[in-house]
């Protein structure tokens, strides 16, 4: 199998206690990753997509590599990693490595913190004065002793991540019509820098487009002023 992680920053807007990307943003490039794969789905921080089938229709794994690097980027997305399970993509992703083919999955697992795991981070501090430090640390420990001490999600995740249990997710379904909202992270008084907003959206149309090999006559793009606008500068346009 042939796993992509996209990893998406937290958002300002989002608590400091969530330390997550919006719900907004994740949509937004889990529809982009439909023209890639039905098989796409939203995972806390990230969004998954299941590529082994659609290598070919792309020009093989380095030209998709290359696409997806490059647009995932346009839209926000801090990390890219693949790896041949989902979840261990995610944790790869979460460590900042890329590549998760350079050595056999479970040896690159087994260096990453255990934290990397979000079934983990409950037990972080049980598992620390167990002295575990990294995943192989934690897979290390007897499996009876782990299922009698935790719960039973920490031994799913653990499995799932290093390929010894089928993942199951929850596949995003791509929307009958296209509307995308982006609020700018910083006040915009030139042209240019409301352009670099409109691209990103025009990369996510792109891509439902494309999911559903349709094309385009006429789209709006409409703009708002923020609440500190000035009173003569009006509502906004399209």
């Amino acid at each position: 199998m042939l796993w992509t992680a996209l990893l998406l920053p937290p958002s300002a807007s989002q608590t400091p206690s969530s330390n997550r990307p919006g719900p907004d943003a994740l949509a937004a490039v889990a529809v982009w990753a439909l023209q890639f794969t039905p098989r796409v789905a939203v995972s806390e921080d990230a969004v998954l997509m299941e590529v082994e089938a659609s290598t070919r229709l792309f020009g093989g794994k380095r030209a998709l590599r290359d696409r997806v690097v490059a647009q995932a980027k346009e839209l926000g997305v801090a990390q890219v990693a693949w790896a041949a399970t989902g979840l261990g993509a995610h944790a790869l992703a979460r460590c900042g490595i890329e590549n998760g083919f350079k050595k056999p999955l479970g040896a690159m697992l087994d260096a990453l913190p255990m934290e990397c795991l979000s079934a983990v981070r409950p037990h972080a501090t049980t598992l620390a004065q167990a002295g575990c430090r990294t995943l192989g640390d934690v897979r290390a420990l007897p499996r009876g002793g782990l299922s009698r001490r935790f719960d039973k999600q920490l031994l799913q995740a653990l499995d799932r991540a290093y390929g010894h249990a089928p993942e199951v997710h929850a596949w995003e379904a791509l929307p009958d019509t296209f509307h995308a909202r982006l609020e700018l992270p910083f006040r915009v008084e030139h042209a240019p820098a409301l352009l670099q907003g409109a691209r990103r959206l025009l990369v996510q149309m792109c891509g439902w487009l494309a999911a559903r090999h349709a094309g385009v006559t006429v789209f709006t793009l409409r703009w708002w002023h923020d609440a500190m606008r000035a009173k003569d500068a009006g509502e906004g346009a399209p």
